[in-house]
């Protein structure tokens, strides 16, 4: 193992200690206002990025800022290749930057991009599109391959099968994720468009879920179709509405898989893939939290249903 993966595991050891962690995480969701969550933020891990004066829209997006500038720092200690597994793993960020630029591109108010840096992917070509069309140009000549529509939603919906098939294949500590994580994309469609799949986005998901699932036409169909791997983001559900708690399973998931990966000391790629998953599933309990506090922190079971 070369000594920039040795540093890497030491800086991934002290970077799992920026997670506000969930007994924290849930006194956050019972706090009695959003100003009074946010004072608690801004001196703990977040601190980075987190303001006292900010909107619910603001703080979320503050904290997904300081994860990608965690992100960054892993980045500056890790060798080549480190950085490739990084960058995959930060796609699902660019993905959001994605979705955001193209509300701007229709004239609708849209918050500044995340600083990705050198783990962005296509970002700094994408970010010059002005329409729809230019950006489809950019992304079928880059690593996320041709959407297949300038829609705004299929756009969306085909870059995270693209990056689902992305992370199965160049981290494959994260494949079960990246599989559970495509199923859940194709059974929204399935469960809440009242269009039938594009041809492109079944093809798509073919690619990562395999024939059957691409063809699958109901969430029945998809549940029976999907291979072991991706099955169990489904769990047991048969209605639309079942999804947010399959969701928010998949969260679970992922933190419990990535707990036994992110051993302490080790040096390996396994263990930078679980510190980044540890710290993902942190940024999306406090946004979840911080959501609950802006209500008025009164029902806290709502945060354990979804934590």
């Amino acid at each position: 193992m070369s000594t920039a993966w040795v540093a890497v595991g030491v800086r991934s050891t002290a970077m799992r200690r920026r997670r506000l962690g969930l007994p924290a995480t849930r006194a956050l969701a019972a706090s009695p206002s959003l100003d009074a969550a946010l004072h608690v933020l801004v001196g703990g891990p977040y601190g980075h990025d987190v303001r006292a004066d900010q909107s619910l829209e603001q703080a979320q997006r503050a904290v997904v800022a300081t994860l990608v500038w965690n992100l960054r720092v892993l980045a500056g200690w890790a060798p080549r290749d480190g950085v490739a597994l990084l960058r995959a793993l930060a796609a699902p960020i660019e993905a959001i930057a994605i979705d955001e630029h193209l509300r701007r591109t229709s004239e609708v108010a849209a918050p500044p991009p995340y600083r990705l840096g050198a783990l962005a992917t296509a970002w700094p070509r994408l970010a010059v599109t002005t329409d729809a069309p230019s950006l489809r140009r950019v992304l079928a000549q880059s690593r996320w391959g041709d959407p297949g529509s300038d829609d705004r939603h299929e756009i969306s919906v085909a870059i995270r099968l693209s990056l689902a098939e992305r992370v199965s294949i160049e981290v494959p500590d994260a494949r079960r994720w990246a599989s559970g994580a495509a199923a859940l994309v194709l059974a929204r469609e399935l469960g809440f468009r009242a269009a039938p799949p594009s041809t492109r986005v079944r093809f798509l998901a073919s690619r990562v879920l395999g024939p059957a699932a691409g063809r699958a036409d109901s969430l029945a169909a998809l549940r029976a179709a999907l291979p072991a791997a991706a099955r169990w983001a489904l769990g047991e559900v048969s209605e639309p509405e079942q999804l947010w708690r399959a969701e928010a399973e998949w969260w679970a998931r992922v933190d419990r898989d990535a707990a036994g990966m992110a051993r302490q000391g080790a040096t390996d790629p396994g263990t930078l893939v679980g510190t980044v998953a540890r710290l993902a599933v942190d940024a999306w309990r406090v946004r979840a939290a911080l959501e609950l506090a802006a209500r008025g922190g009164r029902i806290v079971e709502d945060f354990d249903a979804v934590a």
